[in-house]
This record gives structure tokens, sequence and C-alpha cells, in this order.
């Protein structure tokens, strides 16, 4: 067994009075040789010395006046903030290598009351959308920066990321958010009557029509409207809807009155965009003109750390005492959900209904829920089945750490031990995949 390297660990107390000490020291000497290139008496010399040993005598005081002055309330937070339960863990949960330094230290503790911090933000400002984890930090990050703009906004990502969400959030957070929202889902409309929802029509400009109708883009004016499923749009209402992007003008069905408005637009898609570009199925003038800044949602299996958080969510929503077994837990975590967040409500609705216990099992997650979890409605991940092989692995890697990690509670000397790794390689491993070990902590707790 390697034996541990032994690090030195100075005070910075003292390393900084040092550093600038030895500064003055440097200072004193080029003094005192410039002195002996003059001709000067012994006693000139003496006093020469006399008042360099003091310069540097008052200079290391005065530096350790100041250095303490500086740290001493940033030890206080540091110790104040280390002993508070939010930060504080069990000895038998140290998740990190010990810092060996004070610089090291202060930079490890700043660093998870910065992670800490974002949490508590994530929950304040964005309550619908639920997620801790690295990943949709940066989405919220995201939604911040763009939310105070007039950019148009492109959301992609599969069906049941939460698309919607993040359009909400947009607008909940811009300066329209006192005017209208107004949504349209492209895919639900027929598409005969899709140019008349969004731009209105003119009494008589087609059968059925008896009256003017007002259309989506008059009602949002002023506000923001928000186009789901914008990749199954026709082609020939793209380039109607390219003119409102362009010129914030167009006409109603059957009228020839152009109208002008004030919208900001937000879209979304589960499709590739870029590929139906390249098939012409879809407008290449539009897509540049929808994609000014573009936020991707990431795919349940991306950031499973999240399914605790999201599945005490949902059985919360339901109002009901009905808690899932950390059995049960493991299942989730460890099988894909292709339908996302909206696939694990159905999933736990579903073995909420057949429980009897009030205690959801992994036999309750089967599609029978006849007990027989070798069919469960839950497939094994299929993003292992394409992209490169580094990506496949690292995939794997990740489910693997999470699988431990979840039947370990998120004790990582325990999960290292599943995993036959030393816990500072399984630290390592965490950091680099982004893993978010607290959330993992909480299924002890459902």
């Amino acid at each position: 067994m390697a034996k541990k390297k032994k690090h030195l660990q100075i005070s910075l107390y003292i390393l900084v009075p040092f550093i600038s000490s030895g500064i003055t020291l440097l200072w004193v000497l080029l003094t005192e040789r410039f002195a002996l290139t003059k001709q000067v008496t012994q006693f000139e010399k003496w006093t020469y010395v006399t008042w360099e040993v003091a310069v540097f005598v008052i200079t290391y005081l005065l530096c350790l006046l100041i250095t303490w002055l500086m740290l001493e309330p940033v030890r206080r937070f540091i110790k104040k903030a280390e002993s508070m339960p939010v930060f504080s863990r069990p000895p038998s949960e140290c998740e990190e290598p010990q810092p060996s330094d004070n610089i090291a230290h202060y930079s490890q503790v700043f660093d998870k009351i910065a992670s800490i911090l974002s949490k508590v933000e994530a929950r304040e400002l964005f309550p619908g959308m639920v997620g801790q984890s690295a990943i949709m930090r940066e989405i919220f990050t995201q939604i911040l920066k763009v939310a105070r703009t007039d950019s148009t906004v492109l959301i992609s990502g599969e069906s049941g990321t939460g698309k919607e969400l993040v359009a909400s959030s947009i607008y909940e957070h811009s300066f329209r958010h006192d005017k209208p929202f107004i949504k349209l889902n492209c895919v639900a409309i027929p598409e005969g009557l899709l140019e008349s929802e969004l731009f209105g029509h003119e009494k008589g400009s087609f059968t059925g029509a008896n009256a003017r109708k007002t259309g989506k883009f008059e009602l949002a004016d002023g506000g923001t409207i928000f186009l789901d499923e914008i990749g199954d749009m026709p082609l020939p209402t793209q380039a109607k809807l390219l003119r409102v992007l362009q010129g914030k003008e167009f006409e109603r069905v059957g009228g020839n009155q152009t109208i002008r408005v004030n919208v900001r637009f937000i879209a979304a898609t589960n499709k590739n965009l870029p590929e139906m570009v390249s098939q012409g199925t879809f407008r290449e003038d539009l897509y540049y003109r929808l994609n000014v800044f573009t936020i991707h949602l990431p795919s349940l299996r991306d950031r499973k750390e999240d399914i605790p958080l999201l599945a005490t969510h949902i059985l919360e929503q339901m109002n009901s005492s009905v808690k899932l077994s950390s059995e049960a837990l493991q299942v989730l975590m460890t099988n894909s959900l292709p339908g996302n967040v909206r696939e694990l409500q159905n999933v736990l609705e579903r073995a909420a209904v057949m429980t009897e216990s009030g205690i959801i099992e992994p036999g309750h997650l089967s599609r029978q829920g006849n007990g027989v979890v070798s069919a469960p409605i839950l497939r094994i991940s299929e993003s292992v089945q394409a992209g490169s092989i580094d990506k496949r692995l690292e995939e794997v890697e990740k489910g693997l750490i999470i699988e431990a990690l979840s039947r370990s509670g998120g004790i990582q000397v325990k999960a290292a031990e599943i995993l036959g790794i030393n816990q500072r390689s399984l630290w390592h491993r965490i950091k680099k995949l982004g893993i978010n070990v607290s959330s993992l902590k909480n299924q002890q707790k459902m």
C-alpha cells in the first residue's frame, strides 16, 4: 500500500506577512548595497543597519496586523458555515479529500456555499421546476439571463422534459410578465385552422367563418407568445410566421389590413430542426430566425440524480400518503424513462393506485402490477446505443455510480466499497461526471 504524502501546512497568518516582509528585506539589502559603495564611517554604517532592521520589523508587524484584520472575519465566517446543519456532515460521510492548506480549505468551503446558495435560488425562483443537479442549475442560469431581454428563444428537448415550464419561467422573469402570455400547440390544431388560430380571420373568409376572429398574435400584443412543437408547423404557415418574426406584421386570413404587433417570441420543439432543414421539411431562414438563444433541456437519463427529488415532489402533488421504497427508487434510477418527467409521473401515479400498503415497491412498477419486476414498464437506457464509444462508456459509468450512491444513501464511503474503488477515485469521477450527491441522500428520508 502506498504511503500517503505528507503536506507541510503553513498558516496564512505567517505566509502573507513573510512574503510582504521578504519584499521589504530585498529593499533593505539593496539599500545596504548602495550604502557600501559610498565612503561612510563605521557609525553611519551601523545607523543604516539599525534603520534597516527597524523598517523590516515594523513592516512585518504591520503586515501581520493587516493580514489578521482581513482573514479573521473570513475564518469566523467559514467556522460558522461549517457548523451549520446544511453544511456539516458526520465523519463517516466524508465526501472529499481534505485540503492540505488554508487556501484550498477556504476555496472548498466557498465552492460548497455557492452550491448551496444556487440550490436555494433554484427553489425560490423556479418553484415549478424540480431539479438541483448541476445541469439543471445551468438551465436556470440561462433562463435568468435571457428572460430580461426580448430575444427570441428556442427550447429543444425530448417530450416530457418540461419545455412549457421553461417557457413559462422565461415569461414570469421577463419585463413583460404583467402582459399577456399566449400559448399554442402546433400539433393540437388541424393544419387548415392553424393560420386562423395564429393570425385570426375575417368574417366570411372561409366556410364556417361567421364572425371576425382575433388571432393569437393579436391577443399577445405587448406580451409573449409561446408556440410549442413548432417543428410540426406546415411549410406554408412557416413562411407567414417568418414575416411576423421579421417585420412584426401580418394580415388576418381573408383580410387585407396590415396589423402590427409587439410580441416576444418563444418556440419549442422535440425534433431535430437542423436535420429537418437539410431534408427540406423546415424553412432554413425561419430556423435561423428562431435560433437566437437556444436552451436545450436534458433528458431524465442525463440527470438521474434529480429523480429522488422529482419522485418526492410528484407524490406530494398527488396529496396522498404513499411513499416510495428505496428498492423501488433504485429501479427508477437504474432504468430509462423514455417519456422523461411525464412518464415518471405516470409511473408513480399508476404505482400509487396499485399499492395497498402505502409503500411503492419494485413490483408496483411492472406493467401488470403483479410484482414481476422482470417485465418492467421501464426500459434499459437507449442512450448507449448511439454516439461515440467515449460517450457510451461515460453513460455506463455514470449509471453505475448513481446506482451505487442510491444504494448507499449518498454515502460515498459505502458507494466506493460497492464499486470496488477507493474513495478519492470515486470523488474525482463524481466531479468529472457532474453528479449531485446531496440529492441522492434524500432517498433515505422518503
